[in-house]
């Protein structure tokens, strides 16, 4: 059985991109999803992640495989990555139209994060019109959110006239997040009982149940 391949994509630099593959990926890895990480992004934020990661004394026993990739070749390397995992999450680069598109193309899902602001929700568009002419599905994910209803609300509402689904479970503006990113980890492993690892598995299961 082929690999579901998710490309994580956002026009709007800083939204939060690599985070959210790093996180997901983590935590399908640790409940025994043999996982991919593709980094097509020419920062390689994610590659680094991973480096750091390796360099990690306690590294867990489940385990994560990164590929950092370009150009004409990152079509060929999801498809190969596709037949030997069970998921592969693709972290895309903002701007890059070629690039992107060909991860987008490759998907089975486009996840695109939206922190909630006014920028973030205008920079969907060119993610979403990208999404519909490759014929992949999109799901929106909220990411750092803070404690503020009234802003939540708001921003849903801008998003449900677009027509485009949202997922139910969201990612809180937490200094979990970056924290664990700095060691090489996700917040499923370094903090456990947190409500950021709550999040990131409610999350993490929900996209998994899309793919089912």
């Amino acid at each position: 059985m082929s690999a579901h391949v998710m490309t994580v994509a956002q026009q709007k630099g800083g939204s939060g991109k690599t985070t959210l593959a790093a996180q997901i990926a983590a935590a399908w890895s640790a409940e025994g999803q043999r996982t991919a990480l593709v980094d097509i992004d020419p920062q390689a934020s994610l590659a680094t992640w991973f480096q750091r990661r390796t360099e990690w004394d306690g590294a867990p026993v489940h385990t994560l495989h990164l590929s950092k990739i370009a150009g004409w070749r990152i079509a060929a390397e999801i498809d190969r990555l596709r037949r030997d995992f069970d998921a592969v999450i693709v972290d895309s680069p903002p701007h890059a139209e070629t690039e992107t598109r060909t991860a987008v193309r490759a998907a089975d899902l486009v996840l695109i994060p939206v922190q909630p602001s006014p920028m973030d929700i205008w920079a969907t568009q060119p993610t979403l019109e990208m999404a519909r002419k490759e014929k992949v599905r999109a799901l929106i994910v909220l990411n750092r959110v803070p404690a503020r209803a009234r802003l939540i609300e708001a921003v849903e509402a801008a998003l449900a006239k677009e027509s485009v689904p949202v997922a139910t479970c969201r990612l809180g503006n937490r200094t979990a997040f970056a924290q664990s990113m700095m060691e090489g980890r996700a917040v499923v492993e370094c903090a456990p009982r947190s409500t950021a690892a709550a999040e990131v598995r409610a999350l993490a299961d929900e996209l998994r149940r899309l793919f089912s």
